[in-house]
């Protein structure tokens, strides 16, 4: 009687063991990824402030107009080559 109480006890405390590894594994795996994501999240707040930082950059109004005026060459209007539309004119 006692042998089995024994074989018992042993294959119970055998899965518990086993149980406790199984989930010091999934602990640290989880952990590794955990760690991973927040690398990635800061990386990617990184990206984001430098591409606000570009934005502005590209955004201001002087460096979009010496853009037009080098690139495009385009110039600004005057009142000597705007036409002007009324309606009902033909």
């Amino acid at each position: 009687m006692s042998g089995r109480i024994n074989a018992i006890l042993t294959i119970a405390l055998v899965g518990c063991a086993l149980s406790l590894v199984n989930a010091q594994y999934q602990a640290r795996r989880l952990f590794i990824e955990l760690e991973r994501a927040q690398a990635a999240s800061r990386q990617l707040d990184l990206e984001w402030a430098q591409l606000q930082l570009d934005q502005s950059t590209l955004g201001k109004h002087a460096r979009i107009e010496s853009v037009a005026h080098r690139e495009l060459n385009m110039v600004p209007v005057t009142p000597a080559r705007t036409q002007y539309l009324t309606m009902g004119a033909k």
